[in-house]
């Protein structure tokens, strides 16, 4: 959840309202976002050094955690 001035923002109902409550619609641009982000990663992966990051390298997956 991120914060405005306002205050919290409910990060699912937004993505919901911007596709006008379109369930799959949300959820196809989710997986469109994230096979970019990897992608990018790919590239960044492939730009830097070992020596630059200190031995740290991109994780292409993460621990999912249900809340």
């Amino acid at each position: 959840m991120t914060f405005n001035i306002q205050g919290p923002v409910d990060e699912i109902a937004a993505a919901l309202a911007f596709h006008d409550g379109n369930v799959r619609a949300t959820i196809g641009t989710l997986i469109v976002d994230c096979r970019h982000l990897r992608e990018q990663l790919v590239l960044t992966q492939t730009a830097m050094s070992i020596g630059f990051t200190r031995g740290w390298t991109p994780s292409f997956d993460r621990d999912l955690k249900r809340e």
